[in-house]
């Protein structure tokens, strides 16, 4: 099953050609490099440019971040290296720094070093604070050097990239490689390493238009991946997702999972070759450079992955670790140890273990005891304590039922939905819709159909209890379940429940396959808001609308 991975287009500018991007770890910001021989800073939230630097007269081929002193190093094609303060745009150094183009720079994740790699075959690394002295030089390739890369598990060794067909890895202290991986038939234009320390892993592109996927330990190929149509110019491991990245200059960018290697999806967004790629652990952003401009998007969502139970439990994903914490009584009863309001809470996350799928969604049950974790097409229910596998299986959308620890709801296509009870499947049902398109969980199942509605089902007996004709974004029950709230696009509707009537309909078999059960709903009012998220205390709703504000609503 794919990520279902919604992709948002967050910038998209022309200019001159992007030889190289690189993200901002804080800042919204996108540095793109350009053939002009300009460097430019692009806000990817509100589209603006930030500041543009007139570094050369010739193209530009990398750019990147030296964020903990403010700086970016720039390489252009009159073999020199220039570092700029990004702030006050104040020039730090300018450099001849090799004998024919420079390809790539590297900058050291915690030491005050840089790597450069140049057409002259070599790989150079730099100290600023030894005023950018050459310290290390590392010969060996037999070709253009295209590209350096830090090993994020063992910062004192790098792999390169060159198109004498190899990748080598190095060490800091040694000017010779420790050895070499070949397997590419033709020149290796980028590399990359795993990001976690999970697998010992270098991906790399190429001219023959494969992405090969490295062992280092036992040097050997673990997985090729086919599909680009001309010469591979960029890759990368994403280091929030499970995803590779690979650009081309066939134009685009393929996504293909990390664990099984599926292709997820190509972006093309005709602005000739691709060349470039960046992202960050801090955000799910990539930003690409092409030909014609420079496109930043936002892959999925970077809302965090969270679940509270009625006690204060807190459970959250930090991508595949699951952590868990308490808020009760965090924020002080008494008045002298209360903590002001807008204060941060002091919590101590508590380390659960790994989830076997990368997490989308996790949701407690109704008592708070398990919890199931979504992803990937697949659910994993666990114990909410100890994260002991409970359940598992594969669905589009997961619910539970607000009553039953163990009852809860799979949607397994547009046309068919299982109900489980105390962990065990129940009964399918077919909803009387064109295409359910998603779950609503609570006192009773919602399904949300593709002709803009929301339709009722009975969690014990799976019958049909209402549909109401609104677009729902979310549905939301009272804890007493005689109250529920359906959130639209910019309103909602709070109506009232009545479950006597329902049942004993269903108990007396009066249950129309059309219509449902006559009195079962009654609107009570509508709230003209847009709510992003909400929650209900007894009879009164608190929401937060749009615009971020926090409202309530009292019938």
């Amino acid at each position: 099953m794919p990520i279902r991975l919604d992709i948002k287009k967050k910038l998209s500018v022309s200019s001159e050609r992007v030889k190289s991007v690189d993200i901002h770890p804080t800042e919204s910001w996108a540095l793109a490099a350009l053939y002009s021989g300009n460097v430019t800073i692009w806000d990817y939230e509100s589209g603006s440019n930030v500041k543009t630097f007139e570094v050369s007269e010739l193209p530009v081929r990398c750019a990147k971040f030296i964020t903990r002193k403010q700086w970016f190093v720039a390489s252009s094609d009159d073999m020199r290296l220039r570092i700029y303060n990004y702030n006050t745009m104040e020039k730090i150094k300018d450099f001849e720094a090799h004998s024919d183009y420079i390809r790539y720079v590297e900058v050291h994740p915690t030491l005050p070093y840089f790597l450069t790699s140049s057409d002259d075959m070599t790989i150079k690394c730099w100290d600023w604070d030894r005023g950018f002295d050459c310290t290390q030089l590392f010969e060996g390739h037999a070709h253009y050097v295209m590209m350096v890369k830090f090993n994020p598990k063992d910062t004192n060794t790098f792999a390169s990239a060159s198109l004498d067909r190899s990748i080598k890895v190095w060490g800091l202290g040694s000017p010779l490689p420790h050895y070499t991986l070949e397997g590419h038939e033709r020149g290796v234009n980028c590399i990359d390493y795993y990001p976690s320390g999970d697998k010992p892993y270098i991906l790399s592109g190429a001219d023959d238009r494969t992405v090969k996927i490295w062992d280092y330990q036992t040097k050997s190929i673990v997985h090729s991946l086919e599909g680009h149509s001309h010469n591979i110019c960029a890759v990368l491991f994403h280091p929030k997702l499970p995803l590779i990245c690979s650009a081309s200059e066939d134009g685009t960018v393929r996504l293909w999972q990390s664990t099984t290697y599926r292709a997820e999806t190509t972006l093309n967004y005709g602005m000739e070759r691709a060349w470039a790629l960046a992202a960050t652990r801090e955000t799910t952003k990539l930003a690409i450079g092409f030909d014609e401009g420079c496109v930043v998007v936002e892959l999925g969502s970077d809302d965090a992955v969270v679940s509270m139970d009625g006690t204060g439990k807190v459970v959250w994903a930090k991508n595949n670790e699951i952590q868990t914490t308490t808020v009760r009584g965090l924020a002080g009863g008494d008045d002298d140890d209360a903590l002001p309001d807008g204060e941060r809470l002091p919590v101590v996350p508590r380390d659960l273990g790994a989830c076997e799928l990368y997490p989308q969604s996790i949701k407690h049950n109704c008592n708070g005891r398990f919890i199931a974790v979504c992803g990937d097409g697949e659910f994993i229910i666990y114990t909410a304590q100890a994260l002991r596998n409970k359940a598992y299986g594969q669905a589009i959308d997961f619910v539970w039922s607000a009553t039953g620890t163990g009852d809860y709801a799979i949607r397994e296509s547009v046309n068919r939905v299982k109900f489980f009870k105390n962990f065990k499947e129940s009964r399918a049902i077919k909803p009387a819709t064109a295409s359910a398109d998603g779950l609503f969980g609570g006192h009773l199942l919602g399904v949300k159909g593709g002709d803009s509605a929301v339709l009722f089902y009975d969690w014990d007996s799976g019958e049909f209890v209402r549909k109401i004709d609104v677009a729902p974004k979310e549905v939301y029950w009272s804890d007493s379940g005689n109250l529920v709230l359906i959130a639209c696009e910019d309103s909602a509707y709070v109506l009232s429940y009545n479950a006597q009537v329902t049942a004993s309909a269903i108990a007396m078999g009066q249950v129309s396959p059309e219509d449902g059960v006559d009195g079962s709903f009654d609107l009570l009012f509508e709230i003209s808001d847009s709510i992003s998220s909400g929650e209900w205390v007894g009879d009164c709703f608190i929401y937060c609308n749009n615009a971020g504000r926090l409202n309530y609503s009292v019938g």
